[in-house]
C-alpha cells in the first residue's frame, strides 16, 4: 500500500506491506482522513516531547494500560481523523460486514496490549490506503453521510470534550483565541449548547471567515482589536470561558493577563515547548485553568450523530484533499490560514468540490 510515513522526524511518502487483520479486526479502505495540527506540532517538535515525557516518568513503571508509544527511529504512519469502508473481516468479527462505512477511536488492541493509532509502528493510520481497525471500536457511519463529513468526527469531538470540561453552560459567553481546527470545534459546540456571545479572535481573514459560519457572534482581528475589548463591549458582564485553541508558548499568559476576575482558562491548542505565566497572576484573579486532552467515547459517537442529524454543517471547514503523494507538500500547505483550513486525505480521489 502507499502511505506517508514518518521516520527520525523526516516525512516520506512510501509503499509499505499491506496490513493483516487479527482476531476481532477488519481490513479497511481508507476513503478520508483529516490532517491533524497535532501531526503537524509532532513533525516539528516530537524530539523535545519524547525527551521531557521521559525525564518525567524517571523510573516509573509505565502504566500497563498506556498506549504503546511509538519509536521514532521506526517507520510511523500518522492519520487519526478517518472515515473507512471494511474490506475484509478477521477471525471472530460478527457485528460489521464488507462494505460497512465505519469511523472509529484512535486506538487498536491486541494481545500486546493497547496502541495509539496514527502514533504506532504496529498500526498505521490514515495517510495511507488500508488500515486496521478493531470491530469494538467501530462506529457504522449513517447511510447518505458523505465520508468527507464522517472524517470530521474526530476533530469536531476534540472541540466537545473542550467545551464540556470547562464547564460552560447556556448564559456564559466564550472567548475563543485561535480559529483553527481546534477552534472551530469548539466553536461548533458552543453554538449548540445555546452559549453566547461567542466572541473569537484570529489574525486570519478566512479563519475568522469559518468561525463566522460555525456560529461565532463577534469575530476580531486582535491586530485591530483586542478580544476582551470586543467582548466587553457585546457580552454585558457575562461570566466568561477563555478557549486557548492555538498551542504557541505565550498564549496561556495572554488569557491570564486579559481575563477578568474568576474567568475560567480551558487550554486544548496542543502546545509541544516549554511554556511560563506568572502564577501570582492566576491568584490575585482567582483564575481557574483547566487542560483538556482527546475525549471519551460517548463525545466521540456524539459527534458523528450531531455531523448526522445535521445539527452543525462543517462542509465550510473542508478546503482542499490530497492524495497519499500529496501529504507532504499538504503539511506545507496548511503553513498558510489563509489557504486553508482541513485538508483531508483521500487515497482514491477527491471527493470535495
Amino acid at each position: 500500500m502507499r502511505a506517508a510515513v514518518m521516520r527520525d522526524w523526516q516525512l516520506r511518502v512510501d509503499d509499505l506491506p499491506d496490513p493483516t487483520p487479527g482476531p476481532g479486526q477488519v481490513l479497511t479502505k481508507v476513503l478520508a482522513c483529516g490532517i491533524c495540527g497535532s501531526d503537524l506540532h509532532m513533525l516539528q517538535h516530537g524530539k523535545e516531547v519524547r525527551e521531557f515525557t521521559r525525564a518525567m516518568q524517571g523510573d516509573t513503571p509505565p502504566d500497563p494500560m498506556a498506549p504503546k508509544s511509538f519509536e521514532p527511529e521506526f517507520d510511523t504512519v500518522m492519520g487519526h481523523e478517518f472515515c473507512c469502508e471494511v474490506v475484509e473481516l478477521g477471525p471472530g468479527v460478527e457485528n460489521l460486514k464488507v462494505g460497512d462505512v465505519v469511523v472509529s477511536l484512535p486506538v487498536a488492541f491486541d494481545a500486546e496490549g493497547i496502541h495509539a493509532v496514527g502514533y504506532s509502528n504496529r498500526y498505521n493510520g490514515g495517510y495511507a490506503e488500508l488500515m486496521v481497525l478493531n470491530e469494538m471500536t467501530g462506529i457504522k457511519v449513517p447511510s447518505g453521510l458523505p465520508a468527507e463529513l464522517a472524517a470530521l468526527t474526530e476533530p469536531l469531538a476534540v472541540g466537545v470534550h473542550a467545551v464540556a470540561k470547562s464547564r460552560i453552560v447556556a448564559g456564559e459567553s466564550a472567548i475563543v483565541i485561535g480559529a483553527g481546527p481546534v477552534g472551530l470545534a469548539c466553536i461548533a459546540e458552543l453554538r449548540m449548547k445555546g452559549v453566547g456571545p461567542i466572541v473569537v479572535a484570529d489574525y486570519s481573514a478566512k479563519r475568522r471567515e469559518l468561525a463566522a459560519l460555525l456560529g461565532a457572534d463577534e469575530v476580531v482581528d486582535p491586530a485591530v482589536e483586542p478580544v476582551i475589548e470586543a467582548w466587553k463591549r457585546v457580552a454585558g458582564g457575562k461570566q466568561l470561558v477563555i478557549f486557548e485553541a492555538v498551542g504557541v508558548p505565550g498564549l496561556i499568559d495572554q488569557a491570564m493577563r486579559m481575563a477578568p476576575r474568576h474567568a475560567r482558562i480551558l487550554v486544548v491548542g496542543a502546545c509541544m515547548q516549554h511554556d511560563s505565566f506568572m502564577p501570582m497572576l492566576g491568584i490575585t484573579k482567582e483564575l481557574n485553568i483547566q487542560f483538556a486532552l482527546a475525549y471519551e467515547p460517548q463525545e466521540f459517537s456524539g459527534a458523528l450523530e450531531a455531523i448526522a442529524d445535521g445539527k452543525v454543517d462543517l462542509q465550510p471547514w473542508l478546503t482542499g484533499t490530497v492524495p497519499v503523494d500529496g501529504v507532504p507538500q499538504a503539511f506545507t500547505d496548511l503553513a498558510n490560514p489563509e489557504a486553508h483550513a482541513k485538508i483531508l486525505v483521500v487515497p482514491g480521489g477527491s471527493i470535495v468540490a
